[in-house]
């Protein structure tokens, strides 16, 4: 069984780039290879990882929906086929992105696929970083399960940090097989005060570290280059991998 990291958060936490970050140390490490899994409907983990993605989760369903399914393929071994095809390859890491049906409609049947693919695949990788959607949805779906590590990512506000610690909490009722869960305050202008711990502690959540704003990150972002590019003599890279080391030890 490979070693499982999710991410969850509320929106604009800085959650992607940190998964980025994540894998970017684990390659560092040695410790491949890794699957990069974006969870997330509103899809954005390849740009910060560099690699294009030609096939999702979601577009297989919707393939199979509209009846583009080959004369005498069955439908389980054309969605097999698929998945195989949503799979994105890289130097360390493979990358599978769920996506979305298109148009208005319920992100279940991605989930499911979701869900099918991590249980045929993941037994190939040594590590899992998933990616997840902001907010506690993936969680109550049941998508994030059985995982080794919950990173749980919040800015210095008092409304992120009570969000994550809803997370941690429906974690936590759910019994989805969180082993360790560990919160990380990112996009900090300076080291946290006593009211933004005080804040930690009624939560319950167990601080692993905190990561201050660096422009670095937004001048990647803004140029669009992949932020898993940064130098590792990047504050941003410095402090995460710091939180790594310890979290992973």
């Amino acid at each position: 069984m490979p070693f499982t990291i999710a991410l969850a958060g509320k929106g604009g936490t800085g959650k992607t780039t940190l998964a980025g970050l994540l894998v970017k140390y684990l390659i560092q490490k040695g410790k491949s290879p890794i699957l990069a899994v974006d969870a997330d409907s509103n899809a954005n983990f390849n740009e910060v990882l560099g690699l294009p993605v030609a096939v999702t989760l979601g577009q297989a369903r919707e393939d199979m929906k509209k009846g583009v399914v080959p004369q005498g393929m069955t439908k389980d071994v054309f969605i097999e086929m698929k998945m195989e095809e949503a799979v994105a390859e890289a130097e360390g890491f493979d990358l599978v992105v769920m996506g979305q049906p298109e148009g208005a409609g319920c992100y279940c049947a991605a989930n499911t696929l979701l869900t099918r693919f991590l249980e045929r695949l993941t037994d190939n990788y040594a590590y899992v970083v998933m990616d997840n959607e902001a907010g506690m949805e993936h969680i109550s779906r049941l998508t994030t399960k059985n995982v080794d590590v919950l990173l749980i990512v919040s800015d210095p506000s008092r409304r992120s940090l009570q969000a994550a610690g809803r997370i941690e909490k429906l974690a936590r009722d759910l019994r989805i097989g969180v082993a360790k869960s560990y919160l990380v305050i990112n996009q900090v202008q300076a080291p946290p005060d006593e009211r933004l711990l005080s804040v930690v502690k009624e939560e319950g959540l167990n601080l692993a570290g905190v990561i201050h704003a660096d422009q670095a990150v937004y001048d990647f972002d803004l140029a669009g280059t992949p932020t898993v590019n940064l130098p590792e003599d990047a504050r941003v890279v410095r402090e995460a991998f710091e939180i790594f080391d310890k979290i992973l030890d």
